[in-house]
């Protein structure tokens, strides 16, 4: 039977409900062990503790690098109670046995994403405690490691119930949990490394992620989920507070980001995204929120119901009168305002969340897909129209030419194949995901058609717009039948064998066209 705790070695960065914990311990006659300014702060407090230097009769050495990395802490820690061996061995040298580890590591993650120069990063890797940590946890069949100050309250209570004992299972639990810290950490400093190396694609790569939330389920009721996030500093859904609605699901999530990160391109005017299971459905610009909104929900009515709207400025009390009409999933903002946020609360299920800003379209950043047994690492697609060829006799007009830069934006973020038709800064129809490239385009002039119909405006809306291609037309075909409903212009990346002969029917039809040399899978 394991023996109550009797000694605890204290060493944390983060001092978050440390002298309270200090103290519940002290007034049970633990002895503290405690180290720089976790002893100091005990001290101060009134807990009394002992150095470690003291304890060890080893003082603190090369400016606190070494002060625990010696073996009577590491012995007491890693002694197994009982063994005749072990016990002789700590008769010898003198250890005594540390019953409880309460660790936290210098705040390596956060001083990267402040910004600071090598020199400070390097100084702030942790060495003695990860060895610690892992030294309690591989002997937490005697010693109880502590790594988070959220754990407290649970290890207290767990004292008080079983008079300063822990049980085996909880043990268990605290040391995965202390492992799991370590290679989380372990995780940052050699993706920091890498980076410092310039090295994108290390022999070994690690990616760690701390829970956020458990999920209902996953994109379907018989399939686990949870949310996990992984520490880049990029707002969006890991970094969004829920200001009011019901639980998010998978879907809600994965739509979500689809939305916001689109949303994310525009920054010289307010626009509005709605996306439905992960593909727009509706996007445009405007210079007010509301005049946005109205213009994508105009492109694909039907298919916004029970979708994902995104915006990119704060949402005003005009635009949620208008959204709350409609049936969502999820609204996502920088900002709410508080007379719009009065607004949402008349649809108490429905999920509203507040980023506090918006990422940046043009950082890099990696995505990540699993595939069975490993996973494919990629580069962000950040990049956009560095360059437009006119490659047609007619040269786009200048409208055409905003046009056809917004929709190959929007087309980005269209599940491939691709067909986007805009106009005057809004979409009009979207093909997304088909096998065909010819369908796709007629799906998005259908939807032009429709989204006609439903404003009761006669003519299809893909007349006078421009189309996007996410990537080359293989030949004439789809073009010729975007031509047949209506588009002035087409912008694609080009680079087909059969450029000419796509070439030539524009000029046929008389399109301006425009190759950008740039593709937009996004399978």
């Amino acid at each position: 039977m394991i023996n109550p705790i009797k000694r605890a070695l204290i060493s944390v960065s983060d001092k978050i409900g440390l002298v309270e914990f200090g103290q519940f311990l002290a007034d049970r006659g633990v002895e503290i062990l405690s180290t720089g300014g976790s002893a100091k702060t005990l001290n101060d407090s009134g807990v009394l503790v002992t150095e470690v230097s003291d304890f060890t009769g080893f003082p603190e050495i090369m400016g606190g690098r070494v002060k625990t990395l010696q073996p009577t802490i590491h012995g007491g820690l890693l002694a197994v109670r009982g063994d005749a061996d072990h016990l002789a061995a700590m008769d010898e040298h003198g250890i005594q046995p540390i019953d409880l580890l309460v660790v936290n590591l210098y705040p390596f993650e956060a001083t990267v994403s402040a910004g600071a120069d090598f020199t400070t990063c390097i100084e702030n890797i942790d060495i003695g405690g990860p060895a610690l940590i892992r030294a309690a946890a591989k002997n937490h069949a005697f010693v109880t490691v502590v790594v988070d100050p959220s754990d407290y309250p649970r290890v207290q209570e767990e004292l008080e119930k079983n008079n300063l004992v822990t049980t085996e299972e909880f043990r268990a639990q605290l040391a995965a949990k202390a492992y799991a810290r370590t290679a989380s950490y372990d995780a940052a400093i050699a993706t920091w490394f890498a980076n410092q190396l310039g090295e994108t694609f290390p022999l070994r790569t690690v990616m760690a992620g701390e829970l956020k939330q458990t999920l209902r389920y996953g994109e379907n009721p018989h399939q686990e989920a949870a949310f996990y996030v992984g520490g880049e500093n990029r707002p969006g859904v890991a970094t969004a507070v829920q200001l009011q609605g019901k639980e998010l699901s998978f879907n809600n999530l994965n739509d979500t980001d689809a939305a916001f990160e689109l949303a994310a391109e525009f920054e010289d005017q307010s626009a509005c995204v709605i996306v439905k299971h992960a593909n727009p459905c509706g996007v445009a610009v405007a210079g007010d929120l509301v005049t946005a909104y109205n213009r994508a929900l105009s492109c694909d009515k039907e298919s916004a119901f029970g979708g994902i709207i995104a915006f990119n400025r704060t949402l005003d009390e005009a635009t949620a009168k208008e959204v709350v009409e409609l049936f969502a999933e999820v609204i996502i903002a920088p900002g709410v305002a508080p007379e719009a946020a009065a607004v949402l609360a008349a649809k108490k299920n429905l999920r509203v969340l507040e980023t506090g800003a918006m990422p940046d379209a043009g950082n890099p950043g990696m995505t990540v897909r699993s595939l069975t047994g490993g996973y494919l690492l990629q580069s962000r697609d950040h990049r956009i129209l560095e360059n437009m060829k006119v490659v047609t006799k007619r040269a786009p007009t200048d409208q055409e030419i905003a046009d056809l830069k917004f929709a190959f934006t929007v087309s980005k973020h269209v599940k491939s194949n691709a067909i986007v038709y805009c106009k005057d800064g809004m979409t009009v129809g979207v093909g997304a995901g088909q096998m065909s490239r010819v369908n796709a385009a007629r799906i998005a002039a259908w939807k032009a058609e429709d989204g006609a119909r439903l404003s009761n405006d006669p003519v299809s809306w893909a007349k006078g717009s421009v189309v996007a291609s996410d990537a080359f037309f293989p030949f004439a075909d789809g073009l010729l039948a975007a031509a047949e409903a209506g588009i002035t212009a087409v912008i694609q990346p080009g680079g087909s064998v059969r450029d000419d002969e796509v070439i030539t029917a524009a000029d046929e039809q008389g399109l301006a066209m425009v190759f950008t040399g740039m593709r937009h899978f996004r399978h």
